[in-house]
């Protein structure tokens, strides 16, 4: 029977998974190596190597009201995408009122993680700690492990001739990136084009005397703003939306995917993709495409080589005396306390079962909270998973025999990628995700049933945003401020923005809604119509 659980790390997954263990009556222990909690969102101007954190200026990609702790909302005065400093306030006020710091151990260091001699009858760790120079020997009946996928710097030198034997300006990783003083005046290459490469090279066009971005993949852009100035991902991450991507075939989705983001600019006009990309990533950025447009930013292919004062790119053209090399090339993730016989029974986390459990594991004992990345809010999803696993360690859930989770893994294991940065090896569909654990954990709300019961809920939770308090109307951990949490959620979108009220009687979320209402009908005959008489739309093999 497990009872003490030893919880590696005090960032969002950490704090989620010392809640999970009190709301299971569970005995946790979080070891924390910093003096605070927030993980990767504390920002500090620190240049610590061991220690990774977001740079001075970073802004959620995610709403407020899709990325919240899901019985816990966000103050209704907060923006809905938060800096950093907000968003860490916010987790103090979570870890306050669930009384969690006592459960912390701050500047400890976590040191290995061994299985016990008896581990395969027992199921216990022993967990190493190191507090101020003085180490400890402990004994946990499980470990879960909340290091998140900031975890290394990935810089791929090797791929880059000429960066550490010829080029004589200064190369750096965004790891060590703090803010953009350093680099005024200067001529920046950006190496990569993910959310931050596309962050770091707007915020350096304010300073620098020329940013060059280099960009090796298709990329999409869109913008946190959408329609209406509602969040992007509030209108978007529906229920009712992704009915429609599980019925309509996928060559016309694609399309309709790539005419959504066509429509806020042409993408093929500035470099950056073209809709016969079959391989593409999206990211997050509203003033990229006006850099590029003023030529602030100026994209550049991938590079093939750095000479002593010159980048040289694949499509033959050279930019002269380049100041300052900047690697937003991603991270790499390793777990060096865990023991090379456990580490070995996974590659990341393609080799985990639903992205949590080794499932060769003798006895299910570890989970990894949070190494997944999600078309939404990676908090939300690694809440979700820390309930799932304590709801396993109290007896209450159960895993399947290690033949199933294994054939469940290789069924689902992603192709291996060149990079080992690209997390598109991990990124998978938010809602696909949350409800397939929330289904594990017996938390999965019902929309049929909620529409013979509450037919009003039933209809926000189908048309509306998919945020987590969905998970919280039914099972165990069942929240009674859930549907009331759900009902309001647009009334706490709206009200940072009433700081100045003008007369305006329409509310623009409720036509949304009834809009969808209205579409759904059309959509249903469009879908059946487009399998049963292909020549009448987009053939599954269309471009």
């Amino acid at each position: 029977m497990v009872r003490r659980v030893a919880i590696i790390g005090a960032g969002v997954g950490g704090l989620a998974s010392v809640k999970c263990c009190l709301d299971e009556g569970l005995e946790p222990t979080c070891f924390e190596r910093s003096e605070d909690i927030g993980g990767l969102w504390r920002y500090t101007d620190s240049m610590d190597s061991a220690r990774v954190s977001v740079y001075r200026s970073v802004i959620t990609n995610t709403s407020k009201e899709m990325s919240c702790f899901s019985d816990f909302p966000c103050p209704e005065d907060f923006p809905s995408f938060l800096p950093h400093s907000l968003l860490l306030e916010y987790f103090r006020m979570y870890a306050q009122h669930f009384n969690l710091l006592r459960h912390i151990r701050f500047k400890t260091t976590a040191l290995s993680v061994r299985k016990r001699p008896d581990f395969a009858t027992s199921g216990q760790w022993e967990v190493v700690t190191e507090t101020n120079g003085i180490q400890e020997s402990h004994v946990f009946d499980a470990v879960m492990v909340c290091t998140g996928h900031y975890q290394e710097p990935y810089l791929p030198l090797a791929s880059f001739p000429g960066i550490d034997t010829r080029f004589k300006g200064q190369y750096l990783h965004s790891q060590e990136y703090k803010d953009m003083e350093a680099f005024r005046g200067k001529r920046v290459l950006v190496v990569g084009i993910g959310n931050t490469g596309g962050d770091l090279s707007v915020e350096l066009s304010h300073v620098a005397a020329k940013v060059f971005l280099s960009a090796r993949s298709n990329t999409w852009v869109f913008s946190r703003v959408s329609d209406h100035g509602f969040p992007f991902d509030m209108v978007n991450t529906t229920r009712f939306n992704h009915f429609l991507d599980w019925l309509l075939p996928s060559a016309l989705t694609k399309r309709i995917r790539f005419w959504k983001f066509n429509s806020w600019f042409n993408h093929a006009n500035y470099g950056l993709a073209s809709t016969k990309s079959s391989n593409f990533k999206v990211i997050i950025n509203e003033e990229l495409p006006f850099c590029l447009l003023s030529g602030t930013v100026v994209l550049k292919p991938n590079v093939k080589e750095f000479t002593e004062s010159s980048a040289v790119f694949e499509d033959g053209t050279t930019e002269e005396n380049i100041d300052v090399v900047l690697f937003a090339t991603g991270y790499i993730f390793t777990f060096p306390f865990l023991e090379e016989s456990v580490r070995s029974l996974f590659d990341n986390n393609r080799c985990l079962y639903k992205r949590i459990f080794p499932p060769q594991l003798e006895k299910p004992t570890l989970a990894i909270i949070g190494l997944v990345q999600l078309t939404g809010s990676v908090m939300v999803g690694a809440e979700m998973q820390a309930r799932w696993v304590t709801g396993i360690f109290a007896g209450w859930n159960k895993l399947p025999p290690a033949s199933r989770m294994m054939a469940d893994v290789l069924k689902k294991k992603p192709p291996v990628k060149r990079n080992p940065s690209e997390r598109e090896n991990l990124k998978i569909s938010f809602i696909s995700y949350t409800d397939e654990i929330a289904s594990c954990a017996g938390v999965k709300p019902s929309v049929l049933r909620l529409l013979l019961t509450d037919p009003r809920l039933a209809l926000a939770i189908f048309f509306g945003p998919c945020t987590p308090y969905q998970y919280r109307l039914v099972g165990r951990g069942k929240w009674s401020g859930a549907r009331d949490a759900i009902l309001t959620q647009w009334q706490r979108t709206l009200k940072p923005l009433r700081t100045r009220v003008v007369d305006d009687s329409s509310d623009g979320s409720d036509g949304w809604r009834w809009m969808c209402l209205l579409a759904l009908p059309v959509a249903l005959t469009a879908g059946f119509l487009l399998f049963k008489y292909p020549q009448l739309g987009w053939s599954p093999q269309a471009g």
